[in-house]
C-alpha cells in the first residue's frame, strides 16, 4: 500500500454538501456524542494527524478513512479558528445529550415558579457556554460582553416564562406547555446578537470560491446572525412545540400521569442545517469597504 496522497481536501466536509444526504452524514458525524468519551491523548493524536497532514507530512500507515476520522474528532473538540480545546459541554458532540436533558426538564417542570426559573437559568447558562466556545476567532468576545449577553438572555427568558405562565393560568393546560418554547425563542432573540455584537461592529470575513479572503462585511454579519436566530428558534420546534401536543393527548387518555418525566425524541441534527449548505454564498460586492 502506497503513502496517502496530499491532495485530499480536509478543509471541507467529506461528503458532498450540495445534497441532503451529504449534509446529513456530515452533521451526524460532527454531533456524534461518542466523541465525548475520547481521552485527551486520543484528541491530541487526532490533532497531530490533521496538523501534520496540512503541513504536508503523512503519518506512516495512515489510511484515508483514518484521516477523515481524525479530522472529525479534531473538529469536534478544537476551535476551528483559535485551535484551543473547547470545554466539554460546549462541543458539538455534546449538543444531543445536553439539549435532550435540558429540554426534557423544561417541558416537564413548567408548572411551578422555582423550577421554571431554575431550568431557564440552566438553559441560558448552557447556551452561553456554547456560544462562547463557538465564537468567531476573527471577532473575539470580551468577558464584559459575555456577561451582558448572559444576564440579558437569562433575564429575558425568565421574565417571558413567568409572564406567560401567569397569563395562561386560566387557559387550557396545553397553552401552558408552550411557555418554555416562547421563553427560549425570546432568549435567542436577545442572546445571539449580544454574544456576537463585535461581528456587527467589525464584520465577518468574506471569501471567494477558492477560500481567498475578499475582506470583512458587516452586512454579511447581520444576515448571518439573523439566520442563526431564526434557525435556533426553528431548532426548538421539534423538541418544544410538538411534544406538548403529544403529551397533553396522552395525559388526557390516562396513558401517562401528569408531571412525570417523559422520554423525548429529538432530531440530533437541526433540520434546517440539512436543507441548506453550511456556508452561505456571497459575491465580492458583499465585502464592505
Amino acid at each position: 500500500m502506497g503513502e496517502l496522497p496530499l491532495d485530499i481536501n480536509i478543509q471541507e466536509p467529506r461528503w458532498d454538501q450540495s445534497t441532503f444526504l451529504g449534509r446529513a452524514r456530515h452533521f451526524f458525524t460532527v454531533t456524534d456524542p461518542r466523541n465525548l468519551l475520547l481521552s485527551g491523548a486520543q484528541l491530541e493524536a487526532s490533532r497531530n494527524i490533521v496538523q501534520n497532514y496540512r503541513a504536508g507530512v503523512v503519518t506512516p500507515g495512515l489510511t484515508e478513512d483514518q484521516l477523515w476520522r481524525a479530522k472529525y474528532v479534531y473538529d469536534s473538540a478544537f476551535h476551528p479558528d483559535t485551535g484551543e480545546k473547547v470545554v466539554l459541554i460546549g462541543r458539538m458532540s455534546a449538543q444531543v445529550p445536553m439539549n435532550m436533558t435540558i429540554t426534557g426538564c423544561m417541558l416537564t417542570f413548567y408548572r411551578k415558579t422555582p423550577t421554571v426559573v431554575f431550568w431557564q437559568w440552566v438553559n441560558q447558562s448552557f447556551n452561553a457556554v456554547v456560544n462562547y466556545s463557538n465564537r468567531s476567532g476573527d471577532a473575539p468576545i470580551t468577558v464584559g460582553q459575555l456577561g451582558t449577553a448572559y444576564v440579558s438572555a437569562t433575564t429575558g427568558a425568565v421574565a417571558t416564562a413567568l409572564g406567560l405562565k401567569s397569563l395562561t393560568k386560566h387557559l387550557p393546560p396545553l397553552v401552558g406547555r408552550f411557555v418554555p418554547f416562547a421563553a427560549v425563542a425570546a432568549a435567542n432573540c436577545i442572546n445571539i446578537p449580544l454574544m456576537r455584537q463585535r461581528e456587527l461592529q467589525v464584520g465577518i470575513p468574506v471569501t471567494d470560491e477558492e477560500s481567498q479572503r475578499l475582506g470583512h462585511s458587516v452586512a454579511a454579519a447581520k444576515q448571518g446572525i439573523f439566520q442563526v436566530v431564526v434557525s435556533r428558534i426553528c431548532m426548538a420546534i421539534p423538541a418544544m412545540a410538538i411534544p406538548p401536543v403529544i403529551m397533553d393527548t396522552l395525559e388526557k387518555k390516562d396513558f401517562l400521569k401528569p408531571g412525570i418525566c417523559h422520554p423525548l425524541v429529538l432530531c440530533p441534527v437541526p433540520p434546517e442545517k440539512l436543507l441548506t449548505r453550511e456556508q452561505a454564498g456571497a459575491g465580492a460586492e458583499s465585502s464592505d469597504p
